[in-house]
């Protein structure tokens, strides 16, 4: 079978694997449907990350299971999480899904040596080790390229502000985008719908910031000053230490701060300043699998709107090339095994 693999910098190929076989009951064998690009996926692509290649690309995605445990038919459509979770250990329990024990640390779809030997979902085939605790079904009348996503980048967005609405409900809500791309815009989408009274967005890229508009929230193109004033929740999405101090500035007495992604290998931060006004701060990865329920049930009750972070859709095997144009979401997506082929 196929499966397409970043071998270095901008250099993309189809190769041919193996296809996976199951050896237990709990595994399943799925045929990605829809893969979208993670905001991580480009700078992997473009050698801004830290990343040994080769990577199997891909890792946001809706399959159909092609053969799996009792309570999956085939052809059954599911969203497939990019962590691997067994669903059972203590930390999958209390929902650290993406720290799950039973795996080693950081398995991942699409990451190459970072995430380990699971591929990526740029496949024809694909197996899901823990399938009966990691597939979540795709509701009804939601299409495949939709929410692709739901994987891990609009799970990332519902977990860096759900939290803190259910703490502080109705809150004035400032997102601040950049590098974490797409993740960004998810936020905003989920924070209107769960009830924040509004939602501030910065962004120096107009594009972006055009979605976020559209999607609701007061725009501000530029940096974020100080002249913004206090939220009681904020989200940085620089992925830059700087950004995140310029973010924690902003964030109110009491107020909790998420940081969606950091990659530099240090950094400052203002300590007692944070500890005299009692800002909270989060910092880690997303524990996708919890999440995905709740998005898909937003998206199906048409309060969550992914469609419009999507920046391009194409088809499967034109796949390396787009990859190598920039964008915001890009998905990837090919006929079902009945010959449907989606929106």
């Amino acid at each position: 079978m196929r499966s397409l693999v970043l071998e270095d910098t901008r250099r993309l190929a189809w190769h041919e694997v193996p296809e996976p076989e199951r050896r237990h009951e709990r595994e399943a064998i799925v045929r990605p449907l829809a893969v979208a690009t993670c905001d991580l996926d480009q700078p992997m692509i473009f050698g801004q990350t830290p990343f040994a290649m080769p990577v199997h690309l891909g890792h946001e995605c809706v399959a159909e299971v092609v053969e799996g445990p009792e309570r999956f038919a085939p052809g059954d459509r599911v969203v497939v999480p990019f962590q691997i979770s067994c669903g059972c250990c203590e930390r999958c329990r209390r929902g650290l899904t993406g720290s799950c024990a039973t795996v080693a640390p950081l398995s991942m779809y699409g990451f190459g040596p970072l995430g380990g030997d699971w591929g990526g979902m740029l496949s024809d085939l694909a197996l899901v080790p823990y399938a009966d605790a990691m597939l979540v079904p795709l509701p009804d009348g939601v299409e495949p390229t939709v929410v692709p996503s739901a994987a891990d980048n609009i799970a990332d967005g519902w977990r860096a502000v759900a939290p803190a609405l259910a703490e502080h409900p109705a809150a004035e809500v400032l997102v601040v985008g950049g590098l974490v791309r797409s993740v960004s815009l998810y936020a905003v989408d989920v924070a209107l719908a769960l009830g924040a009274a509004s939602v501030t967005y910065v962004d120096t890229d107009a594009g972006r910031c055009a979605v976020a508009q559209e999607l609701g929230a007061t725009v501000v193109e530029g940096e974020p000053e100080p002249s913004l004033g206090a939220f009681p929740v904020t989200v940085d999405g620089t992925a830059t230490p700087e950004g995140l101090v310029a973010t924690l500035r902003l964030t109110d007495w009491g107020g909790r701060c998420t940081s969606l992604g950091q990659i530099a290998p240090s950094g400052s931060l203002p300590l007692f300043e944070l500890y005299t006004r009692g800002v909270h701060l989060h910092l880690g990865r997303a524990m996708a699998r919890p999440a995905i329920p709740a998005v898909l049930d937003l998206v199906a009750a048409g309060r969550l709107r992914p469609h419009l972070v999507t920046s391009a859709t194409v088809a499967w095997d034109d796949a390396p090339q787009a990859l190598l144009e920039p964008a915001t979401k890009l998905v990837v997506h090919r006929a079902s095994s009945e010959g449907e082929r989606f929106a």
